[in-house]
Protein backbone atom coordinates (compact mmCIF):
# COMPACT_ATOMS: atom_id res chain seq x y z
CA UNK A 1 0.00 0.00 0.00
CA UNK A 2 2.97 2.07 -1.00
CA UNK A 3 1.96 5.41 -2.79
CA UNK A 4 3.74 4.92 -6.24
CA UNK A 5 6.45 7.18 -7.61
CA UNK A 6 5.68 9.54 -10.71
CA UNK A 7 8.35 9.46 -12.32
CA UNK A 8 9.00 7.24 -15.11
CA UNK A 9 12.44 6.95 -14.50
CA UNK A 10 13.87 8.05 -11.46
CA UNK A 11 17.31 7.64 -11.53
CA UNK A 12 18.50 10.26 -9.09
CA UNK A 13 21.77 9.68 -7.41
CA UNK A 14 23.56 12.21 -5.23
CA UNK A 15 21.81 15.55 -7.57
CA UNK A 16 21.29 18.79 -6.03
CA UNK A 17 19.62 21.52 -7.32
CA UNK A 18 20.48 22.66 -10.19
CA UNK A 19 21.93 26.58 -10.55
CA UNK A 20 19.82 28.83 -13.02
CA UNK A 21 20.77 27.98 -17.16
CA UNK A 22 22.99 30.64 -18.14
CA UNK A 23 21.19 32.37 -21.38
CA UNK A 24 22.54 31.16 -24.31
CA UNK A 25 25.12 29.51 -22.77
CA UNK A 26 27.51 27.03 -25.38
CA UNK A 27 26.71 23.28 -24.15
CA UNK A 28 30.35 22.30 -22.63
CA UNK A 29 32.03 19.38 -24.98
CA UNK A 30 31.49 16.36 -22.19
CA UNK A 31 28.38 17.48 -21.87
CA UNK A 32 27.19 16.94 -25.40
CA UNK A 33 29.18 14.19 -25.58
CA UNK A 34 27.27 12.39 -22.98
CA UNK A 35 23.87 13.51 -24.35
CA UNK A 36 24.73 12.09 -27.29
CA UNK A 37 25.94 8.61 -25.77
CA UNK A 38 22.66 8.69 -24.48
CA UNK A 39 20.43 8.87 -27.05
CA UNK A 40 22.61 6.19 -28.39
CA UNK A 41 21.26 3.73 -25.70
CA UNK A 42 17.66 4.61 -26.41
CA UNK A 43 18.28 3.86 -29.80
CA UNK A 44 19.76 0.82 -28.79
CA UNK A 45 23.03 1.08 -29.84
CA UNK A 46 24.88 2.31 -27.05
CA UNK A 47 26.45 0.93 -23.97
CA UNK A 48 25.54 1.30 -20.61
CA UNK A 49 28.39 -0.27 -18.65
CA UNK A 50 30.89 2.17 -20.19
CA UNK A 51 28.60 5.59 -20.21
CA UNK A 52 27.42 5.90 -16.61
CA UNK A 53 29.33 5.59 -13.24
CA UNK A 54 30.01 2.86 -10.94
CA UNK A 55 27.52 4.20 -8.82
CA UNK A 56 25.03 4.70 -10.63
CA UNK A 57 25.16 1.00 -12.51
CA UNK A 58 25.22 0.07 -8.82
CA UNK A 59 21.30 1.60 -8.36
CA UNK A 60 20.54 0.92 -11.34
CA UNK A 61 22.24 -1.99 -13.58
CA UNK A 62 22.08 -1.80 -17.25
CA UNK A 63 19.30 -4.57 -17.24
CA UNK A 64 17.19 -2.30 -15.70
CA UNK A 65 17.91 0.84 -17.43
CA UNK A 66 17.09 -1.18 -20.58
CA UNK A 67 14.05 -1.97 -19.07
CA UNK A 68 13.28 2.02 -18.75
CA UNK A 69 14.43 2.37 -22.00
CA UNK A 70 11.97 -0.10 -23.85
CA UNK A 71 9.14 1.53 -21.06
CA UNK A 72 9.28 4.83 -22.48
CA UNK A 73 9.81 3.99 -25.57
CA UNK A 74 6.60 1.77 -25.22
CA UNK A 75 4.70 4.86 -23.93
CA UNK A 76 5.90 7.73 -26.04
CA UNK A 77 7.24 6.41 -29.35
CA UNK A 78 10.32 5.72 -30.95
CA UNK A 79 13.44 7.85 -29.71
CA UNK A 80 13.94 10.42 -32.25
CA UNK A 81 17.04 12.20 -31.29
CA UNK A 82 18.60 14.58 -28.65
CA UNK A 83 16.46 17.85 -28.75
CA UNK A 84 19.27 20.33 -27.00
CA UNK A 85 20.94 20.05 -23.20
CA UNK A 86 20.90 23.56 -21.49
CA UNK A 87 24.03 23.75 -19.66
CA UNK A 88 24.16 24.45 -15.84
CA UNK A 89 27.98 23.96 -15.30
CA UNK A 90 30.82 22.21 -17.24
CA UNK A 91 29.55 19.16 -16.11
CA UNK A 92 25.59 19.55 -15.20
CA UNK A 93 22.59 20.46 -17.32
CA UNK A 94 19.08 20.00 -18.32
CA UNK A 95 18.85 17.34 -21.28
CA UNK A 96 16.04 17.36 -23.01
CA UNK A 97 15.27 13.97 -25.66
CA UNK A 98 12.92 14.08 -28.54
CA UNK A 99 10.24 10.85 -28.71
CA UNK A 100 7.90 10.25 -31.28
CA UNK A 101 5.15 11.37 -29.05
CA UNK A 102 6.95 13.23 -26.28
CA UNK A 103 10.27 15.14 -25.26
CA UNK A 104 11.59 14.24 -22.22
CA UNK A 105 13.48 16.04 -20.14
CA UNK A 106 15.50 16.29 -16.34
CA UNK A 107 18.79 16.67 -14.82
CA UNK A 108 21.70 14.97 -15.99
CA UNK A 109 25.33 15.73 -14.06
CA UNK A 110 28.66 13.99 -15.33
CA UNK A 111 31.79 12.92 -12.98
CA UNK A 112 34.06 15.82 -13.29
CA UNK A 113 36.95 13.85 -13.36
CA UNK A 114 37.44 11.92 -16.40
CA UNK A 115 36.39 10.28 -17.90
CA UNK A 116 33.14 11.98 -16.96
CA UNK A 117 30.78 9.27 -16.69
CA UNK A 118 27.08 10.10 -16.18
CA UNK A 119 26.46 9.66 -12.59
CA UNK A 120 23.02 11.03 -12.31
CA UNK A 121 20.17 11.25 -14.49
CA UNK A 122 16.39 11.69 -13.68
CA UNK A 123 13.87 11.71 -16.54
CA UNK A 124 11.12 13.22 -14.58
CA UNK A 125 8.90 15.49 -17.68
CA UNK A 126 7.54 14.31 -20.06
CA UNK A 127 5.56 16.49 -22.28
CA UNK A 128 3.32 15.12 -24.74
CA UNK A 129 4.16 16.22 -28.80
CA UNK A 130 0.20 17.15 -30.25
CA UNK A 131 -1.58 15.64 -27.13
CA UNK A 132 -5.21 15.91 -26.47
CA UNK A 133 -7.91 14.84 -24.30
CA UNK A 134 -9.59 12.69 -26.57
CA UNK A 135 -5.82 11.15 -26.79
CA UNK A 136 -5.77 11.03 -23.00
CA UNK A 137 -9.48 8.95 -22.85
CA UNK A 138 -8.95 6.34 -25.63
CA UNK A 139 -5.20 5.92 -23.69
CA UNK A 140 -7.74 5.64 -20.12
CA UNK A 141 -10.09 3.12 -21.94
CA UNK A 142 -6.70 0.75 -23.20
CA UNK A 143 -5.53 0.24 -19.73
CA UNK A 144 -6.79 -3.26 -18.87
CA UNK A 145 -9.50 -3.56 -16.07
CA UNK A 146 -11.14 -0.89 -14.76
CA UNK A 147 -10.30 2.94 -14.23
CA UNK A 148 -11.69 6.00 -13.33
CA UNK A 149 -10.36 9.68 -13.78
CA UNK A 150 -11.69 13.10 -12.46
CA UNK A 151 -9.91 16.65 -13.35
CA UNK A 152 -12.03 19.48 -11.52
CA UNK A 153 -12.24 22.33 -9.75
CA UNK A 154 -13.65 21.42 -6.66
CA UNK A 155 -17.16 21.78 -6.64
CA UNK A 156 -17.70 22.23 -9.79
CA UNK A 157 -18.42 18.71 -11.59
CA UNK A 158 -19.98 19.95 -14.54
CA UNK A 159 -16.52 21.80 -15.50
CA UNK A 160 -14.44 18.88 -15.54
CA UNK A 161 -12.22 18.21 -18.08
CA UNK A 162 -12.01 14.45 -17.97
CA UNK A 163 -15.29 12.69 -15.99
CA UNK A 164 -14.37 8.51 -16.58
CA UNK A 165 -16.41 6.61 -13.91
CA UNK A 166 -16.34 9.42 -11.61
CA UNK A 167 -19.18 8.19 -9.77
CA UNK A 168 -17.59 4.29 -9.68
CA UNK A 169 -16.31 2.97 -6.30
CA UNK A 170 -12.99 2.02 -6.48
CA UNK A 171 -10.73 0.55 -4.48
CA UNK A 172 -8.06 3.11 -3.77
CA UNK A 173 -5.33 1.43 -1.29
CA UNK A 174 -3.64 3.85 1.25
CA UNK A 175 -5.54 6.38 -0.55
CA UNK A 176 -7.81 5.95 2.53
CA UNK A 177 -5.39 7.86 4.41
CA UNK A 178 -7.03 11.30 3.69
CA UNK A 179 -10.13 10.97 5.62
CA UNK A 180 -7.98 9.63 8.59
CA UNK A 181 -5.84 13.01 8.12
CA UNK A 182 -9.12 14.86 7.54
CA UNK A 183 -10.91 13.68 11.09
CA UNK A 184 -7.66 14.41 12.97
CA UNK A 185 -7.31 18.01 11.53
CA UNK A 186 -10.68 18.29 12.51
CA UNK A 187 -10.71 16.98 15.88
CA UNK A 188 -7.53 19.67 16.26
CA UNK A 189 -9.79 22.40 15.03
CA UNK A 190 -12.76 21.82 17.72
CA UNK A 191 -9.96 22.18 20.39
CA UNK A 192 -9.96 18.63 21.35
CA UNK A 193 -5.88 17.51 20.50
CA UNK A 194 -3.03 19.21 19.06
CA UNK A 195 -0.52 18.65 16.56
CA UNK A 196 2.33 18.81 18.96
CA UNK A 197 0.37 16.56 21.41
CA UNK A 198 2.86 13.55 21.98
CA UNK A 199 1.81 9.93 22.02
CA UNK A 200 3.82 6.63 22.16
CA UNK A 201 4.24 3.96 19.60
CA UNK A 202 2.20 0.79 21.06
CA UNK A 203 0.82 -0.57 18.44
CA UNK A 204 2.32 -1.45 14.75
CA UNK A 205 1.85 -2.60 11.17
CA UNK A 206 3.76 -3.76 8.33
CA UNK A 207 5.00 -1.80 5.89
CA UNK A 208 5.05 0.46 3.91
CA UNK A 209 6.23 3.26 6.02
CA UNK A 210 9.07 2.32 8.83
CA UNK A 211 7.83 3.45 11.84
CA UNK A 212 7.17 -0.40 12.49
CA UNK A 213 10.76 -0.22 13.20
CA UNK A 214 10.86 2.57 16.13
CA UNK A 215 11.51 1.36 19.97
CA UNK A 216 8.19 0.29 21.66
CA UNK A 217 7.06 3.10 23.53
CA UNK A 218 8.58 5.86 21.36
CA UNK A 219 7.34 9.31 21.72
CA UNK A 220 5.97 11.33 18.51
CA UNK A 221 3.80 14.12 17.81
CA UNK A 222 0.74 13.46 16.16
CA UNK A 223 1.79 16.27 13.28
CA UNK A 224 4.98 13.84 12.76
CA UNK A 225 2.67 11.05 12.56
CA UNK A 226 0.37 12.47 9.83
CA UNK A 227 3.11 13.23 8.10
CA UNK A 228 4.24 10.46 7.73
CA UNK A 229 1.01 8.85 7.21
CA UNK A 230 0.89 10.71 4.38
CA UNK A 231 4.23 11.28 3.04
CA UNK A 232 5.40 8.08 3.50
CA UNK A 233 2.36 5.98 3.43
CA UNK A 234 3.51 4.63 6.79
CA UNK A 235 0.97 1.98 8.35
CA UNK A 236 2.10 2.14 11.62
CA UNK A 237 1.79 5.63 11.82
CA UNK A 238 -1.61 5.64 10.32
CA UNK A 239 -3.15 2.39 12.62
CA UNK A 240 -1.58 4.95 15.94
CA UNK A 241 -3.84 7.58 14.42
CA UNK A 242 -7.01 5.61 14.17
CA UNK A 243 -6.66 4.66 17.57
CA UNK A 244 -6.18 8.12 19.00
CA UNK A 245 -8.46 10.01 17.13
CA UNK A 246 -11.05 6.95 17.35
CA UNK A 247 -12.89 4.58 14.67
CA UNK A 248 -16.20 6.38 14.97
CA UNK A 249 -14.42 9.56 14.62
CA UNK A 250 -13.15 8.71 11.13
CA UNK A 251 -16.44 6.84 9.71
CA UNK A 252 -18.17 10.17 10.65
CA UNK A 253 -15.14 11.81 8.63
CA UNK A 254 -16.37 9.35 5.69
CA UNK A 255 -20.30 10.53 5.90
CA UNK A 256 -19.46 14.74 6.53
CA UNK A 257 -17.31 14.36 3.57
CA UNK A 258 -20.57 12.85 1.54
CA UNK A 259 -19.35 9.81 0.97
CA UNK A 260 -21.48 7.89 -1.83
CA UNK A 261 -21.59 4.32 -0.49
CA UNK A 262 -20.00 5.04 3.27
CA UNK A 263 -21.04 1.35 4.33
CA UNK A 264 -17.92 0.38 1.54
CA UNK A 265 -15.94 1.92 4.22
CA UNK A 266 -17.85 1.24 7.97
CA UNK A 267 -16.67 -0.41 9.97
CA UNK A 268 -13.47 1.38 9.08
CA UNK A 269 -10.34 -0.61 8.96
CA UNK A 270 -6.94 0.02 9.93
CA UNK A 271 -4.17 -1.50 8.08
CA UNK A 272 -3.23 -4.39 10.36
CA UNK A 273 -7.11 -5.34 10.48
CA UNK A 274 -7.19 -5.35 6.49
CA UNK A 275 -3.82 -7.32 6.53
CA UNK A 276 -5.32 -9.52 8.79
CA UNK A 277 -8.29 -10.07 6.71
CA UNK A 278 -6.51 -10.92 3.45
CA UNK A 279 -4.02 -13.20 4.72
CA UNK A 280 -6.52 -15.33 6.10
CA UNK A 281 -9.34 -17.04 3.46
CA UNK A 282 -10.85 -18.25 7.18
CA UNK A 283 -11.15 -14.72 8.23
CA UNK A 284 -12.06 -13.32 4.83
CA UNK A 285 -15.21 -15.49 4.82
CA UNK A 286 -16.58 -14.53 8.54
CA UNK A 287 -16.19 -11.03 7.66
CA UNK A 288 -17.71 -11.26 3.84
CA UNK A 289 -20.51 -12.76 5.79
CA UNK A 290 -21.28 -10.70 9.02
CA UNK A 291 -23.53 -7.43 8.78
CA UNK A 292 -22.36 -4.51 10.44
CA UNK A 293 -22.42 -5.21 13.95
CA UNK A 294 -20.75 -8.53 13.41
CA UNK A 295 -17.96 -7.43 12.19
CA UNK A 296 -17.84 -4.41 14.89
CA UNK A 297 -17.34 -7.44 17.35
CA UNK A 298 -14.98 -9.54 15.01
CA UNK A 299 -12.69 -5.93 15.27
CA UNK A 300 -13.05 -6.02 19.00
CA UNK A 301 -12.28 -9.83 19.40
CA UNK A 302 -9.06 -9.06 16.87
CA UNK A 303 -7.98 -6.06 18.96
CA UNK A 304 -8.43 -8.43 22.33
CA UNK A 305 -6.60 -10.99 20.73
CA UNK A 306 -3.67 -8.99 18.69
CA UNK A 307 -3.38 -6.34 20.10
CA UNK A 308 -1.60 -3.90 17.92
CA UNK A 309 1.15 -6.96 16.81
CA UNK A 310 1.65 -7.58 13.65
CA UNK A 311 3.76 -10.70 14.77
CA UNK A 312 0.21 -12.69 15.75
CA UNK A 313 -1.46 -12.39 12.21
CA UNK A 314 -0.72 -13.88 8.90
CA UNK A 315 0.13 -11.26 6.78
CA UNK A 316 -1.02 -11.50 3.12
CA UNK A 317 1.50 -12.43 0.23
CA UNK A 318 0.50 -9.74 -2.06
CA UNK A 319 2.26 -11.25 -4.97
CA UNK A 320 -1.01 -10.90 -6.43
CA UNK A 321 -4.17 -9.21 -6.39
CA UNK A 322 -6.16 -10.31 -3.60
CA UNK A 323 -9.86 -9.77 -2.31
CA UNK A 324 -9.63 -6.16 -3.90
CA UNK A 325 -13.41 -6.23 -4.93
CA UNK A 326 -14.11 -7.28 -1.36
CA UNK A 327 -11.55 -6.09 1.42
CA UNK A 328 -10.23 -3.03 0.43
CA UNK A 329 -10.95 0.57 0.80
CA UNK A 330 -13.63 2.36 -1.51
CA UNK A 331 -14.59 5.33 -3.20
CA UNK A 332 -14.97 7.47 -6.39
CA UNK A 333 -13.54 10.10 -7.56
CA UNK A 334 -16.23 12.70 -6.61
CA UNK A 335 -16.26 10.97 -2.81
CA UNK A 336 -12.19 12.01 -2.64
CA UNK A 337 -13.55 15.23 -4.09
CA UNK A 338 -15.51 15.64 -1.16
CA UNK A 339 -12.70 14.81 1.55
CA UNK A 340 -9.96 17.03 0.01
CA UNK A 341 -12.90 19.59 -0.33
CA UNK A 342 -13.22 19.30 3.66
CA UNK A 343 -9.26 19.49 3.92
CA UNK A 344 -9.41 22.70 1.74
CA UNK A 345 -12.07 24.04 4.48
CA UNK A 346 -10.05 24.23 7.61
CA UNK A 347 -8.98 27.17 9.08
CA UNK A 348 -5.21 25.19 10.43
CA UNK A 349 -3.21 24.68 7.20
CA UNK A 350 -1.12 21.93 8.79
CA UNK A 351 -2.89 19.12 7.12
CA UNK A 352 -2.59 20.70 3.89
CA UNK A 353 1.08 21.03 4.48
CA UNK A 354 1.73 17.54 4.97
CA UNK A 355 -0.28 16.90 1.70
CA UNK A 356 2.39 18.93 0.01
CA UNK A 357 5.62 17.39 1.63
CA UNK A 358 5.42 14.93 -1.97
CA UNK A 359 3.60 16.24 -4.38
CA UNK A 360 4.93 13.52 -6.38
CA UNK A 361 5.58 15.30 -9.70
CA UNK A 362 7.74 16.71 -11.66
CA UNK A 363 9.25 20.25 -10.93
CA UNK A 364 8.40 21.71 -14.21
CA UNK A 365 4.64 21.07 -13.40
CA UNK A 366 4.71 21.75 -9.32
CA UNK A 367 5.61 25.65 -10.79
CA UNK A 368 2.38 25.84 -12.83
CA UNK A 369 0.24 25.51 -9.51
CA UNK A 370 0.57 27.77 -6.16
CA UNK A 371 -0.11 24.72 -4.41
CA UNK A 372 0.60 20.83 -5.10
CA UNK A 373 -0.70 17.85 -2.36
CA UNK A 374 -0.63 14.87 -2.75
CA UNK A 375 -1.55 11.10 -1.91
CA UNK A 376 -1.76 7.71 -3.50
CA UNK A 377 -2.26 4.26 -2.30
CA UNK A 378 -1.29 0.75 -4.20
CA UNK A 379 -1.28 -2.87 -3.77
CA UNK A 380 -0.95 -5.56 -6.86
CA UNK A 381 -4.11 -4.46 -8.54
CA UNK A 382 -4.66 -1.30 -7.26
CA UNK A 383 -3.67 2.00 -7.97
CA UNK A 384 -4.85 5.68 -6.79
CA UNK A 385 -3.40 9.01 -7.41
CA UNK A 386 -5.05 11.40 -6.07
CA UNK A 387 -3.68 15.76 -6.34
CA UNK A 388 -5.41 18.43 -4.89
CA UNK A 389 -4.18 21.33 -6.80
CA UNK A 390 -4.92 25.20 -6.33
CA UNK A 391 -4.28 27.62 -9.64
CA UNK A 392 -3.01 31.47 -9.36
CA UNK A 393 -6.75 32.43 -9.16
CA UNK A 394 -6.85 30.58 -5.98
CA UNK A 395 -9.18 27.98 -7.40
CA UNK A 396 -8.88 24.82 -6.06
CA UNK A 397 -8.65 21.49 -8.20
CA UNK A 398 -8.61 17.79 -8.04
CA UNK A 399 -6.91 15.15 -10.06
CA UNK A 400 -7.74 11.69 -8.44
CA UNK A 401 -7.33 8.37 -10.83
CA UNK A 402 -7.72 5.02 -9.82
CA UNK A 403 -7.17 1.48 -12.04
CA UNK A 404 -8.05 -2.03 -10.51
CA UNK A 405 -7.65 -5.28 -11.93
CA UNK A 406 -8.53 -8.42 -9.73
CA UNK A 407 -6.73 -10.48 -12.77
CA UNK A 408 -3.22 -9.08 -12.76
CA UNK A 409 -0.89 -6.49 -11.14
CA UNK A 410 -0.38 -3.22 -13.04
CA UNK A 411 1.99 -0.78 -14.74
CA UNK A 412 1.95 2.16 -12.61
CA UNK A 413 3.93 4.52 -15.37
CA UNK A 414 1.24 4.27 -17.63
CA UNK A 415 -1.27 5.73 -15.54
CA UNK A 416 1.46 7.84 -14.03
CA UNK A 417 2.32 9.41 -17.33
CA UNK A 418 -1.51 9.61 -18.62
CA UNK A 419 -1.76 11.89 -15.26
CA UNK A 420 0.84 14.32 -16.18
CA UNK A 421 -0.45 14.90 -19.53
CA UNK A 422 -3.77 15.81 -17.66
CA UNK A 423 -2.23 18.33 -15.54
CA UNK A 424 -0.57 19.48 -18.52
CA UNK A 425 -3.06 19.96 -21.29
CA UNK A 426 -6.57 19.97 -18.84
CA UNK A 427 -6.23 23.25 -17.00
Amino acid sequence: MRTTCLLIAACLLGMSPLPAAAQDAPVPQELEARAEALGDIFRGSGNAETLFGSQFLAEVPPDRFAQLVAQITAQYGEFVGVERVDPRGPFMGTVYLRFENAIASGPITLDPNPPHKIAGLMLSSFTPVDDSLADIRADLADLPGTVSAYFAPLGRPDDAAIDIGSDRQMAIGSTFKLYVLSALARSIEAGERDWSDVVTIDIRSFPSGTMHLWPEGAPVTLQTLATQMIAGSDNTATDVLIDVVGRRAVEAEVIASGHSQPSRLVPFLSTLELFALKGSETNRTKWLAADDDRRRRILADFRDDVGGDPEKIVPPRFSSPTAIDTIEWFASGRDIAGILGRITELRDPVARDILAVYPAMPVSLTEEWSYTGYKGGSEPGVLNLTWLLRDSRSEWHVLTMSWNNPEAALEHSRLESIAQRIMRIGR
